[in-house]
């Protein structure tokens, strides 16, 4: 690593100008000073993120029309959360709707037919500025040039391009042109036929797609025209409507991809496609890639395997999880952001460490953890965080490219933090069979981890260039925040409780927790000092009401008002009922007191931004400007824009997950799987760090410039089970492994989306910042290779698919416990500390290049020994010399212990030199009278 101690600022906060000031005040208003100019603004902090995601910025009736999809997509996975596929609804005095039962294929094809409607909508075709527009747009001129401005030529290719403007380009983003809306139409088209034509799929599974009714049969008034076509030699007569359906479905998500996920992606998902078509000609002789020779499949299999198929491709198991799973958590975060939880975090973390050496940078990493776990995401929470943390670290005396590394890095750990994590977390609950609660439990160590590496990093680099931290009276006490925002941690601790204790499914989990945001902040806007004890005491009355209610004729106070009940029940499953009806009464009573007191004050409710701005825009679009002062409206708003914020943030998922499915269905289909083992066993030569270097190299290339949970879906059904076959590592450990790595190419050089993100904040180089991302978050890329070989950092014992969780269980193995697990995580938090000094190149004081290399060896013996050890060992193989390794648990703990010798040695001889130089600038120092 090389010595970048000059390149950073060495302004001490002692030299800092008075524009020192956090945020907020400790009133919890902003902070007007010199420095603001460093704070972006709302609308410059969407601009950032528009830049980046690149959608449309709609008004009038088209954006109403979005938020109308969006609120219905949302509504339509809480009834799937709450009620299962079941579309009955039982109204009182026994009045029932019933729409019927939805299949699984068929609730799978409308979530992601709402997901493509919303990507044509929010997403342009083009904006007139790729690759093929520009040389396009050299057309005109030189028609113009070759026969001149007024040449019916001319005027033809002016008139050509002008229509092509209208139909396809967006330059402004602010337009659905009538190619989207033909898109549109098409995606309805293909999702919709699922829905409403099921009992002739499933008749067509046994037939073939090809062997349907064609399309002018389908549709009669289409005939002149299909005759029409057919007759040019394109044999549209003779195709089944179930096959073009299927074309046109599995081209609008290739479409979809290109928009929401750039162009990359697409490509490789059409590739696969190809391959299944053309694989057969690849001849089993060739060299090396011989092992991917596949049988035949016609066109019509592959597209019945894409579109018509629930355990692969389009519609398999990734769009299964983001209906039962990612969807609704998506939404969690949406509805606890959008309540202000974001904004209060970012407080809470200001008020905790704010004071502390490095303060500003400290409380970045703390903020973006808390933000981590309502985003998910390495660029929201990046801009979202960032918006707040970066001018303020700028101003501690932090240099722009180290502020926004810092808050990059932070972000991007968000994904891997229990217990929302990303949505790859979730996929892998069926990739690995792994209950939720068992993967938050092993993802916990790492996590924690990572965080704490880039505190130290901080920490350190404060203490090298000598930046303080804020004075008291510049942070909200810590106290007076809680008092006024407890309930935020609310929803975070019942989601805990439900998946760990209570041990729910992760849907119920989810759905419960969604449900006491709703009732929480309803109860936190009826509340104030007039309304507190009414409320109180009429929940608490109707809640016993309801306990007797069950406890009497074994339903609820609405059961037994229409007379539904049939028997009583048992004390405790009477309070169990009484419990779960708690949340409706809260909401029904909270919106009572709104009602009956319209201009309510909250004191401890403050909405995010967005929901002001939409009450407001919907109070103009109704001519009622004084709703934005009416507390049920704002509240109704509240929901809907939550609602409507989850299904927009959904949509990129949604689309990445249901492309990505593609890969493994193509895989599956075709008998790829095991062909690709042997290929990758032959690369890798018996070498299990060749195998692990191989896949984490491949993780961060292909999850450059795309969402994770591509990159995980991509390598867990390509790279993953050659790691589990090919060697003893637990298959949830070989997962943890590919995702911590689909992660880092968050903020990787060359693209680093999160760190691009961050710098547009900082106003700093780009590379530069990606560059020191990527340092910062070292310890992610070398806590992986240690916990796949040492299982116990994990909390896992066993080895392959026999390894389980065991969680705080080990304990009860006191052997176990103390060697393979306490001793590798005290390793790796040690060995965190000793990276941050290589990084930082300091501890107490300036380290040397020779230092920083001992200190870098030090890290690896205490964080990954068994890399360094298998990697020796293969190197020895390989020049043919046999070494036996003995006891492997053995040679762990003494390399360990090596690397904890060395690493003490460094720092006390680090801290006497520190003491050394204290003393010689005392003594040369000149005295004053």
């Amino acid at each position: 690593m090389t010595d970048d101690t000059h390149s950073r600022t060495n302004r001490p906060l002692a030299d800092a100008d008075e524009s020192n000031h956090p945020p907020r005040r400790p009133d919890g208003g902003t902070v007007d000073s010199p420095a603001d100019d460093d704070v972006l603004s709302e609308e410059e902090r969407e601009e950032l993120r528009q830049e980046i995601e690149r959608k449309r910025d709609l008004r009038g009736a088209t954006a109403v029309l979005v938020s109308v999809i969006g609120i219905l997509f949302s509504a339509f996975q809480m009834w799937l959360a709450a009620r299962g596929q079941d579309f009955e609804l039982t109204l009182p005095f026994g009045v029932t709707v019933d729409l019927g039962q939805l299949q699984a294929l068929q609730v799978n094809a409308i979530h992601v037919t709402f997901a493509l409607v919303l990507a044509f909508l929010l997403f342009p075709t083009t904006t007139g500025d790729g690759f093929l527009s520009r040389r396009l747009a050299r057309v005109v001129p030189a028609v113009r040039t070759r026969f001149g401005a007024s040449s019916p030529a001319t005027r033809a290719a002016e008139g050509v391009r002008r229509g092509v403007r209208w139909f396809m380009v967006d330059d402004d983003f602010e337009r659905v042109t009538p190619l989207d809306a033909l898109f549109v139409l098409f995606s309805i088209m293909a999702g919709g036929y699922i829905v409403t034509d099921f009992e002739e799929i499933l008749n067509l599974r046994l037939f073939g797609i090809d062997q349907g009714a064609p399309i002018q049969e389908v549709f009669t008034f289409l005939a002149v025209p299909v005759q029409a076509i057919s007759a040019l030699g394109i044999p549209l007569d003779t195709l089944s409507y179930a096959y073009l359906v299927g074309i046109v479905g599995v081209l609008m998500v290739l479409e979809a991809t290109r928009r929401t996920l750039g162009l990359p992606l697409t490509i490789i998902v059409a590739s696969f496609i190809v391959y299944a078509h053309y694989g057969h000609l690849i001849s089993v002789d060739t060299p090396v890639v011989g092992v991917l020779a596949i049988d035949q499949f016609s066109w019509a299999e592959i597209v019945q395997n894409l579109w018509y198929n629930v355990n692969n491709g389009v519609f398999g198991i990734p769009v299964s999880v983001s209906v039962q799973f990612i969807y609704i958590f998506i939404l969690f975060g949406a509805f606890l952001e959008t309540s202000g939880a974001g904004q209060w975090f970012i407080d809470l973390a200001y008020a905790a460490t704010g004071t502390r050496k490095g303060g500003p940078a400290k409380a970045s990493v703390l903020a973006s953890g808390f933000m981590g776990t309502i985003s998910g995401s390495s660029i929201a929470n990046t801009v979202t965080t960032g918006a707040f943390t970066i001018p303020l670290m700028k101003r501690s005396g932090y240099s722009p490219e180290f502020s926004g590394a810092v808050e990059s890095s932070a972000s991007s750990g968000g994904q891997i933090l229990p217990p929302v994590m990303g949505a790859a977390a979730f996929l892998m609950i069926q990739y690995t069979g792994t209950p939720f609660s068992d993967i938050i439990t092993a993802a916990a160590v790492p996590a924690v981890v990572f965080f704490f590496g880039v505190w130290v990093m901080v920490h350190l680099e404060a203490s090298r260039v000598g930046i303080g931290g804020l004075s008291k009276d510049e942070v909200i006490d810590t106290r007076t925040h809680v008092r006024r925002g407890w309930f935020y941690l609310v929803p975070v601790v019942l989601l805990l409780y439900y998946l760990l204790i209570a041990r729910l499914s992760v849907a119920r989990s989810a759905w419960f927790t969604l449900v006491a945001i709703m009732a929480l902040i309803a109860f936190v806007a009826a509340y104030n000092e007039r309304t507190r004890l009414p409320l109180i005491g009429v929940v608490a009355m109707l809640t016993l009401g309801s306990f007797a209610a069950y406890l009497v004729t074994g339903t609820g106070l609405v059961g037994l008002v229409t007379g539904a009940g049939d028997g009583g029940v048992g004390l405790r499953t009477a309070a169990y009922g009484a419990l779960g009806d708690l949340g409706t009464i809260v909401i029904v009573v909270s919106l009572a007191t709104l009602l009956l007191r319209p201009h309510l004050d909250s004191p401890l409710l403050d909405y995010d931004a967005q929901v002001d701005e939409a009450v407001e825009e919907t109070a103009d679009l109704l001519n009622r400007p004084r709703l934005t002062d009416n507390a049920p409206f704002t509240y109704g708003g509240f929901v809907l824009q939550s609602m409507n914020a989850g299904a927009r943030t959904a949509v990129e998922v949604v689309i990445a997950v249901a492309a990505a499915g593609i890969i493994p269905g193509v895989v599956a289909s075709t008998g790829l799987g095991p062909n690709l083992v042997q290929l990758i066993a032959n690369l890798a030569g018996g070498s299990i760090v060749l195998l692990l270097v191989v896949t984490a190299i491949s993780a961060i290339i292909l999850g450059m410039g795309m969402p994770t949970t591509v990159t995980y879906i991509i390598l867990s059904a390509l790279l993953v089970p050659a790691i589990t076959e090919l060697s003893a590592i637990p298959v949830l450990a070989a997962h943890l492994f590919v995702l911590y790595f689909g992660v880092i190419a968050d903020i990787t050089p060359p693209v680093a989306v999160a760190a691009y993100a961050a710098s547009g904040i900082a106003k700093s180089d780009p590379f530069k910042t990606g560059v020191e991302a990527f340092s910062l978050s070292l310890n992610k890329a070398i806590v992986p290779f240690a916990f796949v070989l040492t299982p116990g950092i994990l909390l896992i014992r066993g080895t392959g698919e026999n390894a389980t969780v065991v969680g705080l269980g080990a304990v009860a193995d006191p052997a176990f416990f103390l060697l393979e697990v306490l001793v590798p995580i005290a390793g790796v938090f040690l060995g965190v500390v000793a990276l941050g000094a290589t990084v930082i190149g300091f501890l107490y004081a300036g380290l040397g290049r020779g230092q920083r290399a001992l200190f870098a060896l030090s890290a690896f013996l205490l964080m990954a020994p068994k890399l360094l050890l298998n990697a020796v060992f293969d190197l020895l193989a390989a020049l043919g010399v046999a070494v036996g390794i003995g006891d492997p648990l053995l040679l762990d703990l003494v390399l360990r212990g090596l690397g904890g010798a060395l690493f003490g040695v460094l720092a006390v001889v680090n801290r006497r030199g520190a003491a050394g130089e204290s003393t010689t600038t005392e003594e040369v120092a000149p005295t004053t009278d």
